[in-house]
């Protein structure tokens, strides 16, 4: 093909029917393309064939419109005729067969991914549940409840006497953190359950403390007001809500860049229930903790208890097989009660 590579190229034509190829010839003049082939010879516009961009490696095919198709015998000489053909290439094509372009990319691609993951979702997190009316944390709530109730909790045994006394010192202290116009609202339940001492708040206010929870702390009233608080943060920022929007949008990205949504809408409600509270989450839930504490003039100090009470029940045999066979993720006890946590309300100022 010496004086006619650019013109001229052998190639592989499959009708569309055949999956045998057919030996042929590209060939061009001008705006024209010809294949010939024994027993064929074809004209074409070259604007009609849909040409692949340029790689380093794999076939290079170009599909015709009828459904018929070209196949590159030598990938070079094919190059070559594309570009004598005055088929420019755009600059992602460039770009893509050049290794110091790809790499620039890839490493903005890297920095946009973990900017968007640090930044970006709790942003967006934070933002989006504001257009989202209040009847539907309520909505999830419940259906979060339905979920959960029989399976991890049963009727409380604690007298009637106990829990009342626990709905007043918590409501008292409510009373005196807001003003009522601003008071979050909560419904308070108490329950024996399989996941032992605990505590969680559902989205729409609902705040469940086990019967184990109120028996280790059965001297500690004010520490299990420091607990109720600690929820009762966490149902006056959304963060039930807050961190499906972020679990979601987290999911449909994935779901988009691996292309499987299957399991995008599927996998919210586990991940509602499973997925840890982010550490930002926790830290913001201790500080309402800690002012509602002082606001019932109690020292937030008193959790420091509630820590060393719960590592105690962890190390013990019961500790050991519950949170061995038994971890609903949604509980107070599920958060590792860390040095950074304990510190926290150690160093807190008293009242």
């Amino acid at each position: 093909m010496t004086g006619h590579a650019v013109d001229e190229i052998e190639v592989d034509y499959f009708d569309g029917i055949s999956a045998r190829p057919l030996p042929a010839r590209l060939r061009r003049e001008g705006r024209r393309l010809w294949i010939e082939a024994d027993g064929l010879r074809r004209e074409l516009d070259r604007a009609t064939v849909d040409w692949p961009e340029r790689r380093t490696h794999g076939a290079r095919v170009a599909h015709l419109d009828d459904g018929a198709s070209l196949q590159a015998r030598d990938a070079a000489a094919w190059d070559t005729f594309v570009r004598a053909a005055g088929l420019g290439e755009s600059w992602i094509v460039r770009a893509q067969q050049n290794w110091r372009a790809t790499a620039a990319a890839a490493l903005l691609l890297i920095g946009v991914l973990i900017g968007g993951y640090l930044w970006g979702l709790p942003l967006a997190s934070r933002a989006v549940p504001v257009m989202i009316p209040g009847r539907i944390d309520s909505a999830i709530g419940e259906a979060a409840w339905s979920g959960i109730e029989g399976r991890w909790l049963m009727p409380s045994r604690l007298p009637p006497a106990d829990q009342q006394r626990l709905r007043d010192a918590f409501a008292r202290a409510v009373e005196r953190a807001w003003p009522e116009a601003q008071r979050p609202a909560y419904e308070l339940r108490f329950h024996r359950s399989r996941i032992g001492p605990n505590a969680f708040a559902l989205p729409g206010g609902t705040i469940v403390a086990t019967d184990e929870l109120v028996e280790l702390l059965k001297d500690r009233d004010d520490v299990v007001v420091g607990v109720l608080a600690h929820e009762l943060g966490h149902v006056r920022e959304r963060h039930g809500m807050r961190m499906l929007v972020q679990v979601t949008l987290l999911g449909t990205i994935t779901a988009a860049a691996f292309g499987d949504f299957s399991t995008v809408l599927a996998g919210a409600p586990a991940l509602l229930g499973q997925l840890a509270y982010s550490r930002d989450a926790e830290r913001e839930a201790d500080a309402e903790s800690a002012r509602v504490l002082r606001a019932a003039g109690i020292a937030p100090s008193v959790m420091v208890e509630f820590f060393e009470r719960m590592n105690g029940w962890r190390r013990s045999d019961e500790g050991r097989r519950q949170g061995a066979d038994v971890d609903p993720g949604i509980a107070f006890s599920s958060h590792p009660a860390d040095a950074e946590r304990i510190a926290y309300f150690r160093n807190a100022p008293a009242p």
